[in-house]
Order: C-alpha cells, then structure tokens, then sequence
C-alpha cells in the first residue's frame, strides 16, 4: 500500500470511497467519508468492528459540527474545548446526511474537531465529515505513530504520516441529554477541566450501560498479552510497567512516567504497551495508577485491556 504524501493526496483517497489513516492529537485515526455508506463499512470491515459500535465523527470547525448536530446552551459551553480531545454525543441534525451506519441507528451523534494541524487541513481538503475511530484491528492497541497503524494492518491501509500523537489517549466523551451531562468515557481532558468549564459536577456513566458511543466495550484496546493492575512489582514471568519510582528487576521494563506524571504517563500508555507486547512477553504486570486527573482515562484503558476477551 502506498502511503499520501500530501493532504491532497490523502483527501482524494477518501473522496474516492476509501480509507485512510491520519493523526489526531489523541491517537492515530481510521478515516472516512462519514456521508458515504459503502466508505464507512470499509472502516468496520478493516477493524473487524462490531456493528453495533458507533463511531466518531471529526469536524474542520463549529459550523460543519453544528450542520450535523443539535447544540442546546450546555453543548456550546462544551464546545468551548475545540479544538481538542473531546467529543461530545449530541441529537442528530435531520437532514445532516451522516451515514446511520455511523451513528449505528442511533438518534445521537458522537463529533469532535481534532486539535491537529494535518486532521483539521485533511477534513477542510476533503470539504467532508470524517468518521474515524482509531487505527487498529477492533480491541487491540490503539496507534500513537503512523509506524503502529501499518504494523496492525500489515500495511494495507494507507497513512498520512504526522509524527506522533500528543496526547496518547483517545478523546474524552460527555453526552448531553436536555439539562444532564454525562462522561460515556475517560480520555484525554480529565473530567475536571469539562467541569471547570460547566461549573457543575459531571457524573460517569454506569458500567452496564448500553453502548452509546465509541470505547464502551467492556474488552476493549488489548495487547496480545495478559495484563495484570496494581502490580508493585512484577513475577518471574512478566514484562513491567511501571509508574513513578520502579522496583529493581531483571525482567523488561519499561516506565510510563519515572516522575508519577499522568499527562506523560498518558502519552506514553499504548505506545510503551505496543512495545512490550512486541518483545514477546506473555503477562505484563502494571503499576498503580492514581484515579484523579488523566489517571481517571489511564485506568479506564487498562481495565478495558485487562478485561477477559470475548
């Protein structure tokens, strides 16, 4: 597979129906013609995602987010936060043309605009909605560099390469239903950084809950190995992940933070377990991770990875 040199190139694979990939300041994503039925299966079909998942879309701006979605006060102070890591689940604009296949046949919509220079041209160049979940075959590591989108597809999706992501994480999701803001998943802006904008308390969704938007799955973003949580060191048979100060071990060991920094932490996760698991290690032992901040996005990941697989 040939890989866009250009944004004009990598406009032009979308426009034809197909997909590609391209960075976002969270993770790499798996892009497509949202208003194109045939384009967005081809998303489902390359990741083996369940159908019943709903994906993404990415806008240029808040005019294009606004054609697509319902915006009620709550939505717009929200919306305060793009360009960035946050996506908010809104009621469908009728007419919007947005495939349903997208939206899973849902009523909502799950947007986002993309604080990355190369997505923001890509999406303007393309004059189209972009549906985009992350870059990898369904539940496995989502990619931090366009190297990891054509190890995971055995380089058969094109990528447009735009150094690695920033952020690390995948965005945060709050959806909004009438006066009620609800946080569908952790990600990239911490809960208290939405509230601060709000100036009001946004509660988490329950485990059970049915599957709204992207990253609900209860396995979800898994290495090839086993993970096991609140490991403070790791046994004979496992590769580490640490966070913060690290035990003395002979076994491999890789540190998300050496100084307990959860936004570094963050950055580091899925490209630090990517290489882990690429050694060939079968278990991987994880440090602690404080639930506060970005820690609350950590944990949600590495819960998901360690989760039994279906």
């Amino acid at each position: 597979m040939i890989d866009p040199q250009s944004v004009e190139e990598a406009a032009a694979i979308l426009l034809s129906g197909r997909v590609c990939a391209f960075p976002t300041e969270t993770v790499y994503g798996l892009g497509a013609d949202a208003t194109n039925s045939d384009a967005v299966l081809a998303i489902y079909e390359t990741k083996g995602r369940p159908r019943f998942n709903p994906l993404i879309v990415h806008c240029a701006n808040l005019d294009m987010a606004e054609s697509l979605a319902e915006f009620s006060p709550l939505a717009r102070q929200l919306a305060k936060a793009w360009p960035g890591p946050l996506t908010l689940v809104l009621p469908q604009r009728a007419g919007n043309k947005i495939s349903d296949i997208v939206t899973a046949g849902l009523d909502t919509i799950a947007i986002r605009i993309p604080d990355h220079p190369l997505a923001l041209e890509l999406i303007r160049t393309a004059g189209r909605p972009l549906a985009a979940p992350s870059a990898n075959p369904s539940g496995r590591l989502s990619p931090t560099n366009a190297y990891q989108v054509r190890i995971g597809f055995g380089g058969r999706v094109p990528v447009l390469d735009g150094g690695p992501c920033q952020a690390g994480v995948e965005s945060t999701i709050l959806k909004v239903d009438g006066d009620k803001v609800v946080q569908l998943r952790a990600g990239a802006l911490a809960r208290e950084e939405a509230e601060r904008l709000l100036g009001r308390r946004i509660e988490a969704a329950e485990h059970d809950a049915a599957i709204a938007a992207p990253g609900m799955l209860a396995s979800h973003y898994a290495p090839e190995a086993t993970l096991r949580l609140n490991a403070e060191a790791p046994f004979a048979d496992e590769a580490y992940l640490a966070f913060g100060p690290a035990p003395s071990t002979d076994r491999p060991m890789l540190n998300l933070s050496p100084t307990a920094r959860l936004h570094e932490a963050a950055r580091n996760l899925f490209a630090m377990l990517h290489e882990l698991d690429g050694s060939g290690v079968k278990r991987i032992a994880v440090a602690p991770i404080p639930e506060e901040g970005l820690g609350e996005a950590i944990n949600d990941r590495l819960q998901r990875a360690a989760a039994p697989r279906s």
